[in-house]
């Protein structure tokens, strides 16, 4: 199986490990090579409408990327870039240290040694899949080809569908053999675009946890470009948030949701709300709810410059900062709720007014209207300066 395959290349190449994927620990600034790609101040523009404006960021060799926005932002023209699809306006991008693209230079495609898969896969129909997945190995001697051929079929679990053709198989499957189609030359960079675009939610899900198994396994770089937090949280090591045609925040999964750099980080990624709080000093501040002790932003983030004195914010409470707990004083009134399965995400009413988010065990079935209890379990502050005048607490 995949997974089984990622477990022994990890093991013998001292990849990141899951546990540390999920931590958020993973940090490419530490003990990392040379990046493989480099993509340094990118400006692309169509008819006078800029889309990417001052881009910036690297991966690392064996690392997996990923571009995460909402549509529009300039992800695909990104990908585009990279693959050599497109000429750039301005700033340079880096293969293994070798110039590729800048403006007047651009080598081509079929020339950078990247593979692609696309968001229709782009099978050819008429070829059966153990022919798809050898395309791109014709000049390959024929023992080798048809070795590797039959060790990519078993990474992506395809051996028992390789005399199929494109349209015998499942949309799944399909994506599996596109996959193996662009690893199967061996390139120096994977770019995947919108991967899952076509399946449903469930498989989706599925998919994007066997795909990090084997890209993992099988050595390669790759950027995935993505608007689903969730796949993007499920695959990638780091994750580049794009808005305005620039990476927002180029971060660890875990780092992007528990410590944001700005607001749009914050509302983008993951469920969340905003009170407004006191600062009183540089450990604590004050929301309705209670008084959160942490790491405060020095120089604060929120406009308040050393903490010191009247000192106003806004704090980011997700859904899993609430618990809800009988015992507790504080008490909310169920004003919605979205039944998720294992969990229902409860929108509370507090005493002001105001709303907040809280993810409780299903067998927890309260009803609109009831008043419930809940404390604060706050491990992260999340501070920005206020967007408009807080009501006095």
């Amino acid at each position: 199986m995949p997974s089984e395959k990622a477990r022994k290349y990890r093991a013998n190449t001292g990849a990141i490990l899951e546990s540390d994927h999920a931590a958020g620990t993973y940090n490419s600034a530490v003990s990392q090579p040379s990046p493989l790609l480099q993509v340094d101040n990118l400006r692309q523009s169509y008819s006078d409408r800029a889309v990417v404006e001052g881009l910036s960021f690297s991966l690392a060799r064996g690392a997996i990327g990923c571009l995460l926005g909402p549509s529009g932002c300039g992800k695909t023209t990104v990908l585009r870039c990279i693959a050599g699809f497109e000429p750039v306006q301005g700033g340079e991008i880096r293969l293994d240290g070798r110039l590729v693209s800048a403006r007047g230079t651009m080598l081509a495609p079929e020339k950078r040694r990247i593979g692609m898969v696309f968001q229709e896969y782009a099978l050819f129909p008429h070829l059966t899949v153990v022919d798809n997945i050898a395309f791109g190995l014709r000049k390959t001697p024929a023992q080798a080809r048809t070795a590797r051929v039959r060790d990519l079929a078993a990474l992506v679990g395809l051996d028992d569908l390789l005399a199929k053709y494109p349209h015998q198989i499942s949309g799944g499957q399909q994506q599996r053999v596109a996959l193996a189609r662009a690893l199967a030359p061996r390139p120096d960079l994977l770019l995947l675009d919108e991967p899952f675009s076509n399946l449903d939610v469930q498989l989706r899900e599925r998919l994007s946890i066997e795909l990090r198994d084997i890209i993992k396994a099988s050595g390669a770089t790759a950027i995935l470009v993505t608007h689903n937090q969730n796949e993007a949280f499920a695959i990638a090591d780091e994750i580049g948030i794009l808005a305005g045609g620039r990476i927002q925040q180029w971060d660890a999964p875990y780092n992007l949701y528990h410590r944001p750099m700005n607001r749009f980080v914050a509302n983008f990624i993951g469920q969340g709300v905003f009170l407004p709080a006191k600062v009183l000093d540089e450990r604590r501040v004050e929301i309705e709810l209670g008084v959160l002790e942490g790491n405060i932003p020095r120089d604060c983030q929120i406009g308040c410059g050393r903490c010191e004195g009247d000192c106003l914010a806004d704090v980011l409470l997700r859904p899993d900062d609430i618990v809800h707990d009988d015992k507790a004083t504080t008490r909310a009134e169920v004003v919605h709720k979205a039944f998720r399965g294992a969990e229902i995400l409860y929108t509370l009413r507090l005493a002001s007014g105001r709303k907040v988010l809280a993810l409780v065990p299903s067998h927890h079935n309260h009803a609109l209207g009831e008043r419930i209890g809940i404390r604060l379990d706050v491990d992260h502050i999340v501070a920005f300066a206020p967007e408009r005048e807080p009501d006095a607490l």
